[in-house]
């Protein structure tokens, strides 16, 4: 490792200081390869619950349709001073269960977020990572006029094969009198959340967004008799016209530009919990569609007409002419809720989506490769070439995984890249990893490079074979007391 650089790749202390930019980070292709990809969201009020031991079903593993990305919002993580101060020391039950059980299927988390008890996950297959970029988090606090962090949202946005998605998890105020609060409410968020990107700074720039969460809205004016008479012979359609968020997007502009599948599953609040039974408490909350998932793609400007100076800022903000395909759909497949799940006094609800979209990268902007046989026994060598311009920096690090690695922090080596380099050059670079931080084992592993400034991973290199050494191996294996006693 380079001596300059002794902080940690977890820390990522001091890249701000010691960067350098290039012109782009974005590689455009001749005809652009269009490509389907499925995308899986889930929203859950966990209820400050321990998660349940399978999640399998939530996030339908058993589908014959293959998942791209996984998109999962939570609120009422338990968020009680002493766990949440280790949540943020440690990663918390509930990400170490996704990460358990969709790392082993080669998904990574790409990224996420926590603000007392609102959670947000993102997860992608591994062959996506190199087009995953310029990933930024932020969060919104609307508890207690904004002090407090038990409301509000959180986000993730980043580039997928070069465009924008953001993806925003919500808790608003809650009870029935509150819908215009509610609206208000993710108004401010929409205002407030900004992130350090020119052409993307606020959210509705974006040009897929999807809003999730506990919004809370409620039906209205229909008695608790009727509501439950309704939902048992499942005719959901008679209570689509008082549940408040219909309501208040015909009210709306800015929420019109939202849409959202049909209401066709029982509403998701309030259970008795591990029951399938509405509350029977003495308060007999009303049940209600309060946990939602919505979409907006960002609207095509209409051909201006010509004069002088008029200038796009944008590539993908040209109007579409006549024919023209939009560059990105999104097509909803399933929305639905997760009734097997009863920890909480809400039920889960699933959105699968299809995004049609074209491609404008293809090319990782970094090339990985293990030169040569790599062993325990010895230091292995690292190639790697840039391929595309990107905001380079020296605390940007080449990760030594296993092939089933969970996260970019989930390596078992690092090293420095080299603090030379420049960042617009394609000629091959080699650096090192000690032989002494070697697996042990035969293992098969990846490298991946990460690059600090746009916090994701830019080139994974093709599977490849460490061998372990025996003298490694037994060291690991045996206690020292036992080889002692053999040696007598």
């Amino acid at each position: 490792m380079s001596a300059t650089r002794t902080a940690n790749p977890d820390t990522g202390a001091g890249m701000e200081a010691r960067t350098r930019t290039s012109a782009s980070n974005t590689s455009t292709v001749g005809p652009r390869q269009k490509m389907g990809c499925r995308l899986h969201v889930v929203t859950w009020n966990v209820a400050t619950a321990e998660p349940p031991g399978d999640v399998s079903s939530l996030l339908q593993l058993n589908s014959q349709v293959s998942t791209d990305l996984f998109v999962i919002g939570l609120q009422e993580v338990n968020a009680r001073p002493l766990r949440y101060i280790s949540d943020l020391a440690f990663d918390d039950s509930w990400s170490l269960l996704f990460m358990a059980t969709l790392g082993s299927l080669g998904y990574v988390k790409v990224s996420s977020i926590r603000m007392q008890g609102l959670l947000l996950l993102v997860f992608a297959r591994q062959a996506h990572l190199p087009f995953i970029r310029d990933i930024q988090t932020t969060y919104t606090r609307t508890g207690f006029f904004g002090y407090w962090g038990n409301k509000g949202a959180v986000s993730v946005r980043f580039s997928f094969y070069g465009h924008m998605f953001c993806f925003l998890n919500c808790h608003l105020a809650a009870h029935m009198n509150y819908a215009a609060q509610r609206v208000d409410e993710f108004e401010y968020i929409l205002d407030t959340q900004d992130f350090d990107m020119h052409n993307t700074p606020h959210v509705l720039d974006h040009k897929v967004v999807f809003w999730f969460g506990d919004l809370n809205f409620r039906i209205e004016d229909h008695g608790l008799h009727f509501l439950r008479s309704a939902i048992s012979s499942s005719r959901f359609n008679l209570l689509w016209d008082k549940d408040q968020l219909l309501m208040m997007r015909k009210k709306e502009p800015f929420l019109q530009e939202f849409e959202e599948g049909p209401l066709c599953f029982k509403p998701t609040y309030k259970f008795d919990r591990f029951s399938d039974t509405y509350d029977t408490s003495g308060k007999k909350r009303k049940p209600a569609w309060t946990d939602r998932i919505l979409w907006r793609v960002k609207p095509r400007l209409t051909p201006p007409e010509e004069e002088e100076g008029f200038e796009e800022e944008e590539e993908e903000e040209e109007p579409l002419k006549d024919g023209e395909e939009l560059p990105v759909k999104v097509v909803l497949d399933t929305y639905s809720c997760c009734p097997d799940y009863g920890i909480s006094d809400h039920k889960p609800v699933v959105g699968t989506f299809c995004l049609e979209l074209k491609k404008k990268c293809e090319t990782p902007l970094v090339r990985v490769e293990a030169s040569g046989e790599w062993s325990a026994a010895e230091d292995g060598l690292v190639t790697y070439s840039v391929l595309e311009p990107f905001p380079s920096s020296t605390w940007d690090w080449i990760g030594l995984y296993k092939t089933d690695f969970m996260s970019a922090l989930n390596y078992i080596t690092y090293t420095w890249v080299k603090d030379d380099e420049a960042s617009g050059s394609k000629e091959p670079i080699q650096v090192y990893i000690s032989k002494g931080n070697m697996p042990a084992l035969d293992t098969e592993c990846v490298l991946c490079y990460y690059s600090s400034n746009t916090q994701s991973i830019v080139g994974i290199s093709r599977p490849f074979q460490v061998l372990g050494s025996v003298g490694s191996a037994e060291d690991s294996l045996v206690p020292h007391a036992l080889k002692r006693m053999e040696r007598k």
